[in-house]
């Protein structure tokens, strides 16, 4: 006989395999899936294809700890049909990377599946020129279940190699931002490019880059990196919530993750409430920045 516990597993386990069957959650071939269920309760892997099915949990339902805090973090950006957030990992001190730019990895394994989850949920996502160029990356999900999101390249001088892989694959549209004295040649299939005018500094305003992709029916926005782009977003007080995810080691020196602009006294500082989780051996901080984003 099984217990209540076991038995609710079951239906949901179900439920899900059905929903994948019609199309409601895009299984991948890549996911991890190093939980294992434990007397009936739903691991964190179980929980994350709930969530991205878009069914609310009930509180009855058993889970693993590591099941609950992600409940606990994530349901706020499924229930939410528009937001922005950005994400950072970096050391306990701080850095992002040392100062050769080597940052591979600073977070941990849990860490990179969170990116991955985030990017799941979210329409496009965000990063600058220099982590688009130092960083070569794809923008995929690739660690879990869901669907690539659109990938958006911030480069105003059009200084981004065209052999970067967000513009050579084919697995998610890219749109590549660039000013209005960039000369490049045309984009391949997968790559639009729109021109967006410079502020003072050369910058595309953030504001600007969001009533872009407003414009491109993208409605959650996941701002990815690097830390100038994150801090610039952050101060243009467009950003709702900042995971920030903290590797406990120390680096020394190095680049800094938010770079803003610097303030006379503390009266001045930004005290956002805040919650932290457990992932892996990093802590994640959920940061609200803008609570009446989420019914706050």
């Amino acid at each position: 006989m099984w217990g209540e516990g076991r038995l609710r597993w079951v239906v949901v386990h179900r439920m899900m395999q059905r929903l994948t069957q019609r199309g409601g959650v895009m299984p991948h071939s890549k996911e991890r899936t190093n939980n294992v269920s434990t007397n009936g309760k739903m691991t964190q892997d179980d929980a994350w294809r709930y969530l991205l099915a878009g069914h609310p949990f009930e509180a009855t339902n058993p889970m693993t700890t590591d099941a609950q805090e992600l409940v606990s973090y994530m349901t706020p950006l499924v229930s939410a049909k528009t937001w922005v957030v950005a994400q950072l990992g970096q050391s306990l001190d701080g850095r992002i990377a040392t100062q050769s730019g080597h940052s591979h990895y600073i977070n941990g394994q849990a860490s990179l599946v969170h990116l991955h989850r985030l990017r799941a949920l979210a329409d496009a996502v965000v990063i600058g020129a220099g982590t688009a160029d130092a960083d070569n990356p794809q923008l995929t999900v690739r660690h879990v279940s869901g669907r690539h999101p659109t990938r958006v390249v911030l480069d105003p001088r059009g200084r981004v190699p065209m052999d970067r892989q967000l513009f050579q694959g084919n697995e998610a549209t890219t749109l590549h931002l660039v000013g209005p004295q960039a000369s490049l040649p045309a984009p391949s299939g997968s790559v639009e490019r729109c021109v967006l005018p410079l502020d003072s500094r050369g910058q595309f305003a953030p504001r600007d880059v969001l009533a872009l992709l407003e414009a491109h029916q993208l409605h959650r926005i996941l701002v990815e990196g690097g830390g100038i782009t994150v801090s610039q977003f952050i101060e243009a007080g467009v950003v709702d919530r900042l995971h920030l995810l903290v590797a406990p080691l120390l680096i020394g020196s190095g680049r800094p993750g938010l770079q803003m602009t610097p303030i006379e006294t503390l009266d001045s500082a930004l005290r956002p409430a805040l919650r932290t989780f457990r992932c892996g051996d990093d802590t994640l901080f959920d940061v609200l920045l803008r609570p009446a984003a989420f019914g706050g």
